[in-house]
């Protein structure tokens, strides 16, 4: 089963993550290791997610868990092309219209069949490159989504707390 639902996060401590996960490189190896290593957190909490790694235009993993559903995949899209756009989260762009006290819809007249501000959709930003691509999770509550991704870019980096393997 997953960790009990996080708390809401505040805009300041989401760019922190944000500022915090920046990559050295996104090689598809990379992009292997960060899916393997989100799999793997996944899998210790029975979540029932679909995984997404991109580049650019180009999906460099994907992984459909046990209990998934195609549903998802229009879920990946839709907070990959929040991430996109905006160059955050999708997290801190749907927290960042709560705290305007607006809706994502009305805020940016994005069609919602194509943009989602659900956490869960991660930038992936290479030092001197900037934003070169995007990780999302999809399948639990948003709050569970974006701290599966943090969790797993930290173990990635090796820099998770202590208890949390650290990246090889």
């Amino acid at each position: 089963m997953t960790d009990p639902t996080p708390a809401w996060l505040t805009l300041d401590e989401i760019a922190a993550q944000e500022a915090e996960l920046e990559l050295v490189s996104l090689t598809n190896d990379d992009a292997w290791d960060l899916g393997c290593t989100l799999v793997e957190v996944a899998q210790a909490r029975q979540a029932p997610v679909t995984i997404d790694i991109s580049r650019g235009d180009q999906t460099l993993f994907r992984a459909a868990l046990a209990g998934s559903s195609i549903d998802q995949v229009s879920w990946i899209e839709r907070k990959t092309r929040v991430v996109r756009h905006f160059g955050h989260s999708s997290l801190y762009v749907g927290q960042e219209c709560r705290d305007a006290g607006v809706s994502f819809d009305d805020k940016h007249a994005l069609e919602p069949e194509l943009y989602a501000a659900h956490g869960g959709g991660f930038p992936l930003v290479v030092t001197g490159s900037g934003l070169v691509g995007v990780v999302v999770v999809s399948g639990l509550p948003q709050l569970d989504d974006h701290a599966l991704v943090v969790e797993a870019l930290r173990r990635f980096l090796g820099t998770a707390p202590d208890g949390e393997p650290a990246r090889d």
